[in-house]
């Protein structure tokens, strides 16, 4: 399978519906972590649970959903999933082959909890393993050991999941390019079917933050660009396929949720601080606890805001044709090299990435060959049309 194979994935993917439930319960967060998460309220997990499914029973019917995601938070230590399965499928429909995700910490994953998920319809586990080194693992404040890892992964299997997914995070000041490596190495021995390597990001607000800010060592980016060469590399020859800046997979196990939000797909999205995309409104909901709770139980949307993407400045040109380019640019197979893509390939900060080796064209696509320069590319695509 090749780039045309991966351009036909993308192409399905942007005619199918998403759904995005956010369950932000954690049992502590973790230094590194800027999304929307609670630490020590579990008493209000069923409350929460309630309000969501409100919310879910409250929405429009748009079609049938291909592609689900609960994710967090840590949705995997919380019982009761299966009931936001049910009403999401009793108000809008899964479709016969619907993928359904769910992020899970490897700690407290048991036999039990996969039998009772795959039996409520999930489809996919997504595990933070994030290292199999302790000591990264302690650096990020995680609580498992690399066995559980793989006892997890394990477990995933015997149950007849369809796909597991393992989260790796690379680059901390406490990891060698060694550790990185078997981090690696015992990764494909657990032989997932999806593996997705986060370069360390410090966060403004977060715990990582404060501890740089007051003198300790920040991630290199430097050597985090080497870590990521390492990964593609050592997961390529593996056989597993880069398909997004971040994401590798076996052929036929790659995300369907996130292609449906990188082909700028349509997806529904319930919970606390979630994020949706409906006929070319995004929105998102409030993303403190106490105030997402209050505003469905009072019957009134939990938005915090939302933005069209369907029109813009007619000088500047529609925000959605220049959301689109980012996307595809994330994407391995590239973007279609319409009009807008091919103003910037003939621009001057174009026509220096092309020279540089960074972006090309070829088979009627914008296709960026250095993967590590997303953001720059993005950004200098951006700038071409202001």
């Amino acid at each position: 399978m090749g780039d045309a194979d991966l351009v036909q994935i993308v192409e399905r993917a942007a005619d199918d519906l998403g759904a995005y439930l956010h369950v932000p319960f954690c049992e502590a967060v973790c230094p590194y972590c800027d999304f929307a998460v609670v630490a020590g309220r579990d008493d209000e997990v069923s409350r929460y649970l309630k309000a969501v499914t409100a919310e879910i029973n409250g929405s429009d019917a748009v079609g049938l959903v291909d592609a689900v995601f609960v994710g967090g938070g840590t949705p995997s230590r919380v019982s009761g999933l299966a009931g936001l399965v049910g009403a999401l499928e009793e108000r809008h429909g899964l479709a016969p082959d619907a993928e359904v995700t769910l992020e899970a910490n490897p700690e407290d994953w048991t036999d039990g909890k996969a039998e009772e998920l795959r039996t409520a319809g999930f489809t996919r586990v997504s595990f933070g393993a994030q290292s199999y080194d302790p000591m990264v693992l302690e650096y990020l404040g995680r609580r498992h050991s690399p066995n559980q890892i793989d006892a997890a992964v394990d477990s995933v299997r015997r149950t007849g999941f369809e796909s597991v997914s393992i989260d790796l995070i690379f680059g901390s000041p406490v990891e060698s390019d060694a550790s990185w490596e078997r981090t690696l190495g015992r990764a494909l021995e657990a032989s997932p079917d999806h593996v997705s390597t986060y370069a360390l990001t410090v966060e403004r607000g977060t715990e990582l933050s404060r501890l740089v800010i007051g003198g300790a060592p920040a991630p290199d980016p430097d050597v985090q660009a080497g870590r990521y060469e390492i990964a593609q590399a050592i997961l390529q020859d593996a056989g597993y396929r880069r398909y997004e800046v971040s994401n590798y997979a076996r052929p036929g196990h790659e995300c369907r949720y996130n292609l449906i939000a990188w082909a700028q797909g349509e997806y529904l999205a319930f919970g606390m601080g979630a994020h949706g995309h409906l006929d070319g409104v995004r929105f998102r909901n409030v993303r403190k606890l106490d105030a997402y709770l209050d505003a469905v139980e009072r019957g009134v949307s939990p938005r915090a805001g939302q933005e069209s993407i369907m029109t813009g400045d007619p000088g500047l040109g529609n925000a959605l044709d220049e959301e689109r380019v980012v996307l595809g640019l994330r994407r391995s197979s590239g973007v279609v090299l319409d009009d807008v893509a091919t103003a910037f390939v003939a621009s001057s900060a174009g026509i220096r990435l092309v020279e540089a080796g960074v972006i090309t064209a070829r088979e009627g696509r914008l296709v960026i060959l250095k993967p590590l320069l997303t953001d720059e590319v993005c950004s200098s695509f951006l700038a071409s049309r202001s």
